[in-house]
């Protein structure tokens, strides 16, 4: 975006104007919070802006700790959290903060932050390696390793600062690079080539990829395997209970029995599909400069082929390289995924619902806490207050996910700035749907079988075995076999007995009609139980999947199918 209104600063401007006493320490090498292991030093002199700076030695460590791992949280450490918890706006951020705080890292301002600053330095590395582009030659492993600890070090001091210098430029991404420009003063080398951070970038150029980046990340270490925990627990309910008959229900009315199993295979099948469909959806970025058509790249370096610099750079971070964009990369992708959260949400309400019936029909029994209350007034009550938190944070999520789909895709001619505070919104959205999975998890934690209580359904619903009965006498052509069951069935009470004795007076050969006298509400299954022990196969095709679209992070759930 363009600087605001209220602020224009001359290219004349130093970075100095920007220095916070906190920086004037060690030469801004490293945040007091992130003291560098040493086993490759350097020394590093200079001047900034006429402030004089201490001679110092920075050290980074030849392996770093991921910078995706360990994070602290941006003011959640604080004494004072569960009072900020009571004055926060979004009940994320308050009420169900420990349940969706591993999001934070991936999507919050801070998040935004952190992946601006390896954006801006990972592109400042790739000039590097470009040999037409000779003012930045070649860094040394000491300057590689300095600017690679900008990134993994990055914490939330120097967000903070970020945000300070946000306050006089009004321009979130010109922080970024005036901070980066702070960072390496004291680094001789790169301090020759500051004014290659940023080099023929839009501010879109960096934020564009950084939220890609957040996605990705978010998708991977959150999201996609809380997915497939969920998943492999209903699964886990579909094998155990494959041989457990249950009346199914249609318009709410008996009819043919089904096993348990069997219909939380259905679910494992849907909501593995609709999980497959987010991971198969390809995260894409671009490069390009204010217009789309490496216009800057061009004048500076005519010999050089930059889309095929940018496609080479978007590989190098993990994400697929889109050519053809404005300003801004169109968001098309994000409307594909968000769109595909939300067929995995509306799954799952489905589940919530039916398990919600289930528990209220007696077939489930809840594992009470000591302690806990179901109802102000009545003390019996064990609500099924678990997948009824899920369906409405599902139902919350997807009204988001809509919304955002719908928006990121529309932008005036070469763009506008709505896209800009949608986009702030993503962590909403998938905070809600990670609350939502984790809910219905708890709420399948606490399930315990009533068998009795199906059974009891069961030897009340002889009426069920109408269907049989009367496609056996179609195979053998009796004559208005529908009717005659319609009559003998449809709104009547309808006994074993009566069952029975209808049976036996049919003229079938005398198997046929054995096997049918042998039948009960609870044997009269079909294939269900073989259905339900078969579901091992989306689970698999699941794992092949998530692995081959890279979300390699999930392979530590599958211990527990």
């Amino acid at each position: 975006m363009d600087l605001g209104t209220s602020l224009r600063l001359s290219s004349s401007i130093q970075p100095s104007i920007f220095t916070s006493p906190s920086l004037h320490r060690s030469c801004l090498s490293i945040s007091a919070a992130n003291p560098p292991p040493s086993n490759a030093s350097f020394p590093i002199f200079t001047t900034f802006s006429q402030r004089d700076f201490t001679c110092c030695r920075v050290s980074i460590k030849d392996s770093v700790t991921s910078m995706y791992e360990n994070k602290t949280i941006p003011g959640r450490e604080r004494d004072d959290v569960e009072l900020s918890g009571l004055m926060a706006l979004s009940p994320l951020d308050g009420r169900y903060w420990e349940k969706v705080k591993e999001l934070s890292p991936f999507l919050s301002e801070y998040a935004l932050i952190r992946f601006r600053v390896l954006v801006e330095v990972k592109w400042l590395l790739k000039l590097s390696q470009i040999p037409e582009v000779t003012e930045v030659p070649s860094f040394s492993e000491d300057a590689r390793s300095y600017l690679e600890g900008l990134i993994h070090n990055f914490g939330e001091t120097d967000a903070k600062e970020v945000k300070r210098i946000e306050k006089i430029t009004n321009h979130d991404v010109k922080a970024v690079e005036y901070f980066l420009k702070q960072r390496c003063q004291c680094q001789p080398e790169i301090v020759k080539v500051l004014e290659f951070f940023h080099f023929a970038c839009t501010s879109e150029d960096i934020n564009n990829v950084a939220h890609a980046l957040m996605l990705k990340e978010a998708l991977d270490k959150v999201i996609l395997p809380i997915m497939v925990e969920l998943i492999v627990a209903i699964c886990n309910m579909a094998k155990q209970n494959a041989h457990i008959t249950m009346l199914s229900r249609t318009h709410g009315q008996p009819a043919s029995p089904t096993s348990l199993g069997k219909e939380m295979a259905i679910f494992v099948d849907r909501l593995s599909k609709q999980c497959q469909s987010i991971s198969k959806v390809r995260l894409l970025g671009k490069f390009a400069g204010a217009v789309g058509n490496y216009n800057a790249h061009l004048v500076a370096y005519p010999e050089i082929n930059w889309p095929t610099v940018a496609e080479e750079f978007m590989k190098s971070l993990g994400i697929d390289f889109n050519p053809y964009v404005t300003q801004i990369e169109p968001h098309d992708y994000m409307g594909e995924l968000f769109n595909a959260f939300t067929l995995f949400n509306s799954v799952l309400i489905d589940f919530d619902r039916d398990i919600w019936s289930y528990i209220s029909l007696g077939y489930f029994k809840q594992i009470t806490k000591a302690g806990e209350i179901g109802s102000s007034t009545m003390p019996h009550k064990v609500n099924p207050i678990d997948f009824e938190n899920s369906e409405g944070n599902l139902s919350w999520a997807n009204g988001n996910l809509d919304s955002l789909s719908k928006k990121l895709l529309i932008s005036r001619m070469q763009r506008d700035l709505t896209d800009s505070t949608v986009l702030r919104n993503m962590g909403v959205a998938l905070g809600h749907c990670l609350l939502a999975y984790k809910m219905a998890l708890q709420g399948i934690g606490k399930l315990q079988l009533n068998e009795a209580r199906l059974n009891e359904d069961l030897d009340k619903s002889w009426e069920v075995l109408a269907e049989p009965i009367q496609t056996v006498m179609r195979r053998y052509s009796v004559p208005e076999p529908y009717e005659k069951l319609k009559e003998l069935t449809r709104g009547r009470a309808v006994t074993k007995e009566s069952i029975r004795e209808f049976t036996e007076g049919l003229e079938l050969p005398e198997e046929a009609k054995a096997a049918l006298l042998r039948s009960t509400p609870q044997s009269y299954i079909g294939a269900a139980e073989s259905l339900a022990k078969a579901i091992d196969t989306s689970i698999y095709s699941l794992k092949k999947t998530l692995e081959m679209n890279g979300y390699n992070r999930v392979r530590t759930f599958w211990f527990r199918f």
